[in-house]
């Protein structure tokens, strides 16, 4: 009985990477959204939930074209020496990172909109600026939010296929993650490696709602 621990690592690795980029570029997005009233704030909105609706053939082909050599960023990142990013493990970081950015601005927008303006108003008026409240205040009252973005953010990453499988191929070592190999060990009819990694998910997945649940729970007592 043979276990893909290199597609199990390269999965991980994945998510991990996907996850910090996530919060790097998603928390100020939210924040943003939870905050503006530029009129552009539902379109950006939109756009950024586009992925939740989108089916990830679509979403894969369109970042696959502009990937490619001809596309837009294919050709920026020609240009920098980087080379093309499909069928390569940073082509997979960037379509995990669009596609599961909804799944971490969405409750890290709700946290920073139930924090109401109030806590700023005060910090401002004691004339703390507005990037040290942020850090100060708005994050650490934002913190279930964040922790709620930072699981949904990884185990969507974890469970990807239809976007990897488009942008990444099914490079062993190089892009070949559980998702991917799972499929794989079906077309092979490798029913038994299949029922691992299969198992295997969706105990995560169990995991991954159970965690949920306690925290809220747990955040809702805090609130009480």
């Amino acid at each position: 009985m043979e276990i893909d621990w290199q597609a199990i690592n390269l999965t991980l690795k994945l998510a991990t990477i996907s996850t910090l980029i996530l919060l790097l570029i998603g928390t100020p997005i939210a924040w943003w959204l939870a905050k503006t009233q530029s009129v552009w704030k539902e379109i950006i909105g939109s756009i950024v939930a586009l992925p939740l609706v989108l089916p990830p053939s679509v979403l894969g082909f369109y970042l696959l074209l502009m990937l490619s050599p001809d596309g837009f960023i294919g050709k920026l990142t020609l240009l920098m020496g980087i080379g093309t990013l499909p069928f390569t493990f940073p082509g997979l970081v960037v379509g995990s990172v669009i596609y599961s950015l909804p799944f971490v601005v969405q409750p890290v927008r709700n946290a920073f909109e139930a924090i109401g303006e109030r806590p700023m108003e005060v910090a401002a008026t004691l004339r703390t600026s507005p990037l040290k409240s942020f850090f100060q205040i708005a994050l650490p009252l934002a913190r279930p939010g964040l922790l709620t973005g930072t699981i949904l953010g990884f185990a969507h990453t974890v469970g990807e296929f239809g976007v990897i499988l488009m942008i990444g191929g099914n490079i062993p070592g190089e892009t070949k993650v559980m998702s991917v190999a799972i499929y794989d060990h079906v077309e092979s009819l490798e029913w038994e490696q299949a029922h691992i990694l299969s198992a295997g998910m969706m105990v995560f997945a169990f995991l991954v709602i159970y965690a949920m649940y306690v925290l809220e729970r747990h955040w809702g007592n805090l609130n009480k």
